[in-house]
């Protein structure tokens, strides 16, 4: 009997048995050896992260007027805001640390940072890949296409982004769920509760710059995160654009071979097709299983240029 078999994140529902047929690539060995985690690999993942944001900050605050010091200092520390993303989708999956509650916990601090709320990506991410791709039921196929050069840039901006973060938000808020078919009814409180907190804690840091009559919540939040959600939209863009529009994980994704820096803000997913074929694979092992699964997929790239490129010219 085949030894071959494909082990999904807990994020998921099983999928049908002729399905996973498809994709039994891995041994039980093998995922065994590359679904390890680790809270060592993601604490020392999360401070190296954490330092750069903090003295890109830091240069950013203590530099105006120096420009050549304070303009590059804030597309880092802007960046390093947005790829909080990344260890928020990683922490969903609860593969970052070997310890839920702390994945739990990184996951609702980093999405406070990048302005996501984790409790509510859950449910939206578990769909995402429940149907990657599939019209009409992945959820991510309702956002904007790039389907000419205007609405590329206008996506690359990140202003439909900031305006459906917004809406969501303040939706989920208000317990207006009609747009959100994959939350459901049983997580509705909990999503609720944790998207109020966030607001109010945005809320607060508003207040407070107004007390001390300084611009801080936009100089050290706003503003650096309105820089680097056009880096985070270049990089995300590439996952599925252009990808098959069917549940076939070996096409429907594709993996981006790009730069050290990339790879370490975005905690590995530009490795975005094994992490898809494979979610229970945590970050730290994409590249290894890269390694072993590269072959049998479609869309493997050599850097996010050349993958933009290739979306705008089509």
């Amino acid at each position: 009997m085949s030894n071959k078999v494909i082990i999904k994140s807990k994020l998921l529902e099983p999928k049908a048995d002729n399905e996973q047929k498809l994709y039994q690539i891995l041994t039980i060995q093998e995922l065994s050896l590359l679904n390890d985690r680790s809270n060592s690999k993601g604490l020392v993942q999360l401070a190296f992260h954490l330092t750069v944001m903090g003295l890109s900050g830091y240069l950013w605050a203590t530099n105006f007027g120096n420009w050549s010091v304070a303009i590059p200092a804030l597309v880092i520390y802007g960046f390093s805001l947005a790829s909080m993303f990344a260890p928020m989708h990683e922490c969903v999956h609860r593969t970052a640390f070997a310890n839920n509650r702390f994945n739990d916990a990184v996951a609702w601090f980093s999405g406070l940072l990048s302005f996501y709320n984790s409790t509510f990506f859950r449910r939206y991410h578990k769909w995402h890949h429940r149907y990657t791709r599939v019209p009409d039921k992945d959820p991510e196929l309702t956002d904007p296409k790039p389907s000419n050069l205007g609405k590329y840039l206008l996506i690359i901006s990140g202003f439909p982004w900031w305006w459906g973060k917004i809406r969501g938000h303040f939706q989920v808020a208000i317990a207006q769920f009609d747009d959100f078919p994959f939350v459901p009814e049983a997580a509705r409180a909990e999503v609720i509760r944790s998207t109020r907190w966030q607001l109010g804690i945005y809320a607060g840091a508003i207040a407070i710059s107004i007390a001390v009559s300084q611009p801080c919540f936009f100089l050290y939040w706003l503003l650096p995160l309105l820089v680097g959600q056009p880096i985070l939209r270049f990089i995300l863009l590439a996952e599925h654009t252009g990808c098959t529009l069917d549940a076939n994980l070996l096409t429907n994704t594709r993996t981006t071979l790009t730069l050290w820096p990339a790879r370490f803000f975005m905690w590995n997913m530009p490795f975005h097709a094994e992490h898809h074929l494979y979610a229970s694979i945590p970050f730290h092992a994409l590249p290894k299983a890269h390694q072993q699964l590269s072959k049998h997929f479609t869309h493997i790239e050599p850097g996010y240029l050349k993958v933009n490129w290739e979306i705008v010219a089509k």
